[in-house]
């Protein structure tokens, strides 16, 4: 044994050739410290071996190593100065793999991702098989590559390739890999040992020149000033355009490269030091590290209930087949879970299994979808107008019209016609399920499981547990949305739940800065030009349906008097009175069209304003960021402390997934915490005049007194 570790070894496989193994504890191989300091030290031992003429690299796992172990971030880069020693010790361990004085080559079966790709870019040759998926995902944690990606991924495959594939992050299938020159062959995986062993042997024998493929890792990139010019400089605009000024990492990707490109191998990796140090500060990178790990903490715990699971969904049945009811039904087909679709009404129906056509048509024609799986997921999805069609379905999903009296008598019928151990659920948005179950005689199997629109885009899935739902009910349902590929996140009963709850106290800030004068075209530019949201409160009204929203506003009345009352003569009640929609019928706050292309388009026209009286009043950015998001801050700490929500971390993953918050914001309990939680709530006082939305709660002011924070870890 030339080197024996916890989560690696070295050891002769034949004469003068070592096999360098990752075989971590566990599932993965990851590059947490510890496996960092044994690959050093395995390959000083390798280094010093006088009988050694060339290493493969493999994995004892199906997956080759997922990257660097992400758990580690948040606390390692508290400290700058720890920071910056141990990325310029780690990234120079794999300096030490492309400086034996032996070929080497990289045998990759599925995911050789972050470190894992930068581990076998520091190899000559590198072979994988049909599993393989190889990317440099870091922008993604608001980082750049740190053991020296932006260094070997441009020399091997070209400045241009390499910045679009950091800058996106974007995984490389094995016949892409091969066509950018990133591996040099794929074989079958129970050939791969043997292909990369040979393609080793080949290379100690002199017939592949390793010295010579090795060379050009080790100098500054060969391109003419023209050439880098042009490369640098359309991968600035592509970068501007696509991720804009809140994300740094993708700019950060461009300039390393730009930089390094005249460097040796030494000092680009001191540039690439530089640089990824810098981004470990920004909030960008703490708040999408924190989303990784609040992700990681929800699947975990999906993962956990879905075990328990006692029944097992086979078949569902869709009550109501509208654009909503469609998705649903689509979502359940499509991975596999045959579905009955259920309307009083063909057209309605139709409309349904268009929606599905619809969603397929467009995965074709951009080449995701096969014709094949069409014709599977429409035969998956059985329309009737008969409830005699979900006698033996697993669960129903009732997407009915959002209104109790409808729901509570469709929801009274169907448990007369379903077998006694089908789950009921409720796709309502807003309606107490505790008060939907009156409507039934066993609540117990009865809970919400609220989808976002459009259902086949929006990750998230709420699951609404009432008083009376059962931990099996809760755990079937939480399994059957992992099966459609959803995220879904169990919160307790409330009007709103969770995420309509905390958006509406949103959109009071919103009503309140018109009540003020302020045009809402600005608001919008401010809140999605500033603050990162896709779309502003004015046009996501529009978006969700400003008939939807005003209905909305008379259940959280209800729910919440004093601090959600309903504004009769606010612009969203004025204009759905006024039937203006939003884009359902083409008019909102915008006017929607298509322009000459074909493109839709949205425009401001004066007669919303004989609606809603003149906006024109300036506002300050900073106002109207805090008077829209103090609301929704301080709702989402009110729903933690009722426990409708168990933890910051799912909290923050509802909305990311839910209604789009920003990214590299990381949720709003990380920006609450980003910004502190003592200048919070001196902001908030600040605004308290305005009305309870603005009151930070008592909890709220004892932990920003405290110095404590909402995070578990």
């Amino acid at each position: 044994m030339i080197y024996q570790g916890e989560n690696l070894h070295v050891d002769f496989i034949e004469e003068g050739i070592a096999e360098l193994q990752f075989d971590a504890p566990g599932s993965v191989n990851k590059f947490d410290e510890k496996t960092l300091n044994q690959f050093s030290e395995a390959l000083d031992a390798l280094s010093q071996n006088k009988e050694l003429k060339g290493v493969i690299m493999t994995s004892s796992k199906s997956t080759f190593i997922v990257g660097a172990d992400i758990t580690e971030f948040l606390t390692l880069f508290s400290d700058l100065d720890k920071t910056r020693t141990w990325v310029h010790k780690a990234s120079r361990v794999f300096d030490k793999m492309e400086d034996l004085q032996v070929p080497s080559v990289a045998a990759v079966s599925g995911f050789a991702l972050g470190g894992g790709c930068e581990a076998i870019l520091s190899c000559d040759y590198r072979v994988v098989d049909e599993t393989a998926m190889i990317g440099l995902p870091e922008v993604k944690l608001g980082l750049i590559p740190g053991f020296g990606g932006t260094v070997r991924l441009p020399r091997v495959i070209g400045p241009d390739n390499a910045l679009e594939a950091i800058t996106t992050g974007a995984n490389h299938k094995p016949e892409k890999a091969l066509s950018l020159g990133l591996v040099d062959a794929i074989v079958a995986g129970d050939k791969l040992k043997a292909a990369a062993l040979s393609m080793l042997k080949d290379a100690i024998a002199g017939e592949l020149d390793w010295k010579s493929k090795r060379q050009p890792k080790l100098e500054p990139l060969k391109a003419n000033d023209t050439e880098r010019l042009m490369t640098f400089s359309t991968a600035k605009g592509l970068v501007a355009a696509k991720a804009g000024k809140h994300y740094p990492a993708p700019h950060a990707a461009v300039e390393v490269v730009e930089r390094g490109a005249g460097e040796a191998r030494n000092e680009a990796l001191n540039i690439e030091n530089e640089l990824f140090v810098k981004l470990t500060q920004t909030d960008a990178c703490r708040a999408m590290v924190g989303i990784f790990l609040a992700d990681q903490m929800v699947k975990g715990k999906s993962k956990k209930s879905a075990k328990s699971a006692t029944k097992e969904i086979k078949r569902a049945g869709v009550l109501g087949a509208g654009i909503m009811g469609g998705g649903i039904a689509y979502q359940s087909a499509v991975k596999g879970v045959p579905v009955v679709m259920k309307d009083i009404k063909q057209d309605a129906l139709d409309l349904g299994l268009n929606e599905a056509a619809k969603i397929l048509g467009k995965g074709v024609e951009r080449g995701k979808v096969k014709p094949a799986k069409v014709a599977e997921t429409l035969n998956n999805i059985v329309p009737t107008l008969h409830n005699n069609e979900l006698e033996n379905v697993d669960i129903i999903v009732e997407a009915v019209v959002e209104n109790p009296k409808v729901k509570g008598a469709v929801l009274a019928e169907i448990e007369g016609v379903v077998a006694k151990d089908a789950i009921i659920t409720s796709n309502t948005s807003t309606i107490s399920i505790d008060r939907l179950a009156e409507n039934l005689k066993d609540p117990s199997r009865f809970c919400g499981m609220h989808f976002f629109n459009p259902v086949h885009k929006m990750p998230l899935v709420e699951v609404i547990r009432g008083k009376h739902t059962s931990d099996e009910t809760v755990a079937a349902v939480v399994a059957y949305a992992l099966k459609m590929g959803k995220t879904p996140i169990v919160v307790n009963d409330c009007p709103g739940f969770l995420v309509n709850r905390v958006l509406f106290p949103y959109f009071a800030g919103f009503s309140k800065l018109l009540d003020d004068g302020v045009n809402f075209p600005q608001i919008d530019k401010v809140m999605e030009k500033q603050f990162g949201w896709p779309m502003g409160p004015a046009y996501l009204s529009d978006v969700v349906g400003i008939d939807t929203s005003d209905h909305a506003t008379h259940v959280m009345a209800e729910g919440f008097p004093s601090r959600m009352p309903r504004d009769e003569n606010g612009a969203i009640a004025q204009l759905a009175a006024a039937e203006r929609y939003g884009q359902k019928n083409g008019k909102g706050f915008y006017e929607y069209s298509t322009d000459k292309r074909g493109r839709p388009q949205k425009v401001v026209n004066d007669d919303v304003y004989d609606i809603i009286g003149k906006k024109d009043k300036e506002a300050d950015a900073d106002e109207i960021i805090a008077r829209c998001m103090v609301p929704m801050v301080n709702e989402i700490v009110r729903c933690y402390e009722d426990g409708i929500i168990g933890s910051a971390e799912e909290a923050d993953i509802a909305l990311l997934y839910g209604i789009g918050f920003p990214p590299f914001r990381g949720g709003a309990f990380r920006y609450l915490e980003t910004l502190g939680l003592k200048k919070f709530v001196e902001l908030a006082d600040k605004y308290a005049h305005l009305g309870e939305i603005y009151q930070v709660t008592d909890g709220l002011r004892a932990k920003a007194e405290a110095g404590e924070s909402y995070f578990k870890s």
